[in-house]
């Protein structure tokens, strides 16, 4: 091939690469978002973050707790029809709790897109959005399993682990997302009996599972908390779960120092105002609910879509100097 020639194809290689990203970015973009009234010149590869997702006002809805993202509206982008994988997981186990809907469903198909066996663990209520993940993790030729029950139990807890490394073969990503959110005025109004649950969810469960967890954990084997920004910039009425998410916070750097020399990572997400059903049963009021993400510079809330990569940056091999870390993804609220 002459040199005339070589240029032309490389040209052409790099026309058909930046024709096909123009595709996959009009593919990501959900059918919610409200889009700019003009692209700007030389703008095709962009995407406005003021845009990209539905903002407030939002209508009133309400369900009992835990909810459904299926009956919410508009209804949570967990990258269903936009994540695209690359095999950066290839090979791997991973147990998400939570993994029904919000932070959790987005990273268990981030995590089976890219090649992972997810086992997702949720309370019986969710069964319908569980059913939804198990499909979408089926669907991209991996193994789903599904595991219904509270882990507020210390034994379903051990059960969880066990379990998922009896049937995906083994475990080398956990993720200690699943949360209990309820926002009360005053400091009277939350019982012990909601402090209890509270705790159990939030703290106890990730405790009792990094435990059960760590025995058959390799080098190389990661662990991810959800936390929040309520660890570093608490709100009033969020006094029980602001506590629990800042211990969250320091289990993670404390154990991270603890595991290192194993060769095992534990790192922390830290979102902000994210649309997921904790908002619309009981973790927000709704006045509050009608406005929400509004105040963040990008002038909306976050969807979980939005850190999925997040989740599989922290458990991928080529993030292997990140640990004890706490990665924020906040709408620029400046936390963490």
């Amino acid at each position: 091939m002459d040199q005339d020639d070589s240029r032309m194809s490389r040209r052409s290689m790099v026309g058909a690469a930046a024709g096909a990203g123009v595709i996959s970015a009009v593919a990501a973009t959900p059918a919610s978002a409200q889009t700019p009234a003009a692209a700007a010149p030389g703008s095709a590869f962009l995407s406005d973050p003021r845009s990209r997702f539905p903002r407030p006002p939002f209508q009133e809805q309400s369900q009992p707790w835990p909810g459904l993202a299926g009956q919410m509206t508009p209804k949570p982008d967990h990258g269903e029809a936009s994540y695209r994988g690359s095999g950066r997981l290839a090979g791997r186990k991973a147990l998400v709790t939570g993994g029904d809907s919000g932070m959790g469903r987005a990273a268990a198909i981030a995590f089976a897109r890219e090649g992972a066996d997810v086992a997702i663990s949720y309370l019986p209520a969710e069964e319908p959005d569980a059913q939804e993940v198990v499909e979408l993790i089926r669907r991209e030729g991996r193994v789903a399993l599904p595991l219904p029950g509270d882990i507020r139990d210390e034994a379903h807890c051990r059960q969880l682990v066990a379990a998922t490394v009896e049937r995906l073969g083994g475990l080398d990503i956990l993720v200690n997302n699943a949360s209990r959110q309820q926002q009360r005025p005053s400091l009277e109004e939350i019982s012990s009996e909601d402090f209890d649950a509270t705790m159990k969810t939030n703290v106890y469960a990730m405790f009792w599972l990094t435990k059960a967890a760590l025995p058959h954990l390799r080098p190389g084997s990661a662990i991810i908390q959800t936390t929040s920004e309520q660890a570093f910039d608490p709100s009033a009425n969020l006094v029980d779960y602001a506590l629990t998410k800042a211990a969250e916070m320091n289990f993670t750097k404390s154990l991270a120092k603890q595991l290192g020399p194993k060769g095992i990572r534990v790192n922390g997400v830290a979102p902000g105002p994210i649309w997921t059903p904790l908002q619309v049963s009981g973790g927000a009021t709704m006045e509050k609910l009608k406005t929400f993400g509004g105040d963040t510079p990008l002038g909306r809330p976050g969807q979980p879509a939005e850190l999925a990569s997040i989740y599989v940056q922290l458990a991928a091999a080529d993030a292997s100097f990140a640990t004890g870390q706490i990665y924020g993804s906040s709408g620029g609220s400046g936390q963490p």
